[in-house]
C-alpha cells in the first residue's frame, strides 16, 4: 500500500453524507469480485471518454470565496463546447463577467482551470489503472441506485502531474461510475518562491444520457483550504448541461457495438433527468 493511499483512509472515515446517500454495507459483492468490477468499469470509462468527445455541451462554472454567508469574492464563467470546421473540441465564452476573487484573498491559478476541464469530471480508464491504488469499501444506495464504492489514491506522485484521490461509486447494472468524492493532489506548498496552491474536495455526479453513457453533469466543492497566510472558506458549483452528440461522421462504440444515429439523437435535453431533481441545491 502506498503511502499516500494510507493518508487517505485515514482520513475517509470523515467523508460527509451526501444528499440521498444509503449506508454503507462492507459485504463482498455477490455474484463477482471487486476486481472484475474495477476491470468493467475501466473499460466502460474508456469508452465513456471516447463517447463524451463526440458531445456538445455548456459548461458553467461559479467560485466564490465565503465569509459565514457573505460572498467576499467571485469567479464565473459559461462556456459551450462546441466543434470547429474540422471536427475539433473549441470552447465558446458566452458569459464572464470580472473576477472579484481577489478581495476574498484568492487566486486562481493554471492547476484550478485545469480541474474544472478535465479533472472534477473524473475518469479512470483501463490504461491509468496501473497508476492508482483501488480498494473495494462496500455497497451503498446512490439516490435509487444500487452502487459499489470503491477508494482511489495514486501509488506514487511522478514529476507535476495530478492525480485524483477520493472515492467513486459505480453502478451495479451498467458498472459505470456513476458519482465521485475526492479531490486532485498533490497541493503545493510554499517553496523558495513563496507559493501555495491549495485545491478543495469536491462531488460530481453523473446522469445518464441518450440512455447509454453517466455523463457527469453537477459538481459542488465546499471546504476550507488552509493556507500558510490563513483559512479561506471557498465554494465551487460547476455545471454541465444540454449533451447533444455532434453530427459528424464520426464512429462510437458501446460495449463492443457500433452506436447507430436513432431515436436517441432526436431527445431533446428537456426528455433527461435534470441535475436538480436528485442533486442538492446551490
Amino acid at each position: 500500500m502506498s503511502f499516500a493511499f494510507a493518508l487517505f483512509l485515514a482520513a475517509v472515515a470523515v467523508l460527509p453524507v451526501l444528499a440521498q446517500e444509503g449506508e454503507l454495507d462492507k459485504s463482498q459483492p455477490v455474484g463477482t469480485t471487486p476486481e472484475e468490477i474495477i476491470q468493467k468499469f475501466a473499460a466502460k470509462e474508456k469508452e465513456f471518454k471516447t463517447a463524451r468527445d463526440q458531445y456538445t455541451y455548456r459548461q458553467s462554472v461559479k467560485v466564490q470565496v465565503l465569509d459565514g454567508n457573505t460572498v467576499k469574492g467571485e469567479y464565473q464563467q459559461v462556456f459551450d463546447v462546441l466543434f470547429d470546421d474540422k471536427g475539433k473540441h473549441i470552447e465558446n465564452v458566452v458569459f464572464a463577467p470580472q473576477s472579484t476573487l481577489e478581495n476574498g484573498g484568492l487566486q486562481m491559478d493554471q492547476g484550478d482551470f485545469e480541474d474544472i476541464r478535465q479533472r472534477l469530471p473524473f475518469v479512470l480508464t483501463s490504461d491509468e489503472l496501473p497508476e492508482y491504488d483501488i480498494i473495494y469499501v462496500g455497497q451503498q444506495k446512490q439516490d435509487e441506485l444500487n452502487t459499489y464504492a470503491f477508494d482511489i489514491a495514486p501509488k506514487k506522485i511522478e514529476g507535476k502531474k495530478r492525480y485524483f484521490q477520493g472515492r467513486v461509486w459505480v453502478d451495479d447494472h451498467d458498472f459505470q461510475i456513476v458519482k465521485t468524492y475526492g479531490k486532485t493532489v498533490p497541493d503545493i506548498r510554499p517553496g523558495k518562491k513563496g507559493q501555495e496552491h491549495l485545491y478543495p474536495s469536491f462531488a460530481t455526479w453523473r446522469e445518464q444520457v441518450d440512455g447509454k453513457y453517466w455523463f457527469p453533469t453537477y459538481t459542488r466543492a465546499d471546504d476550507t483550504l488552509h493556507f500558510a497566510t490563513g483559512d479561506i472558506r471557498i465554494r465551487e458549483i460547476v455545471r454541465y448541461e444540454n449533451y447533444k452528440r455532434f453530427g459528424a461522421k464520426s464512429r462510437i462504440t458501446y460495449e463492443g457495438q457500433e452506436v447507430g444515429r436513432g431515436e436517441d439523437e432526436k431527445k431533446q435535453p428537456d426528455e433527461q433527468k435534470k441535475p436538480e431533481e436528485q442533486k442538492p441545491q446551490n
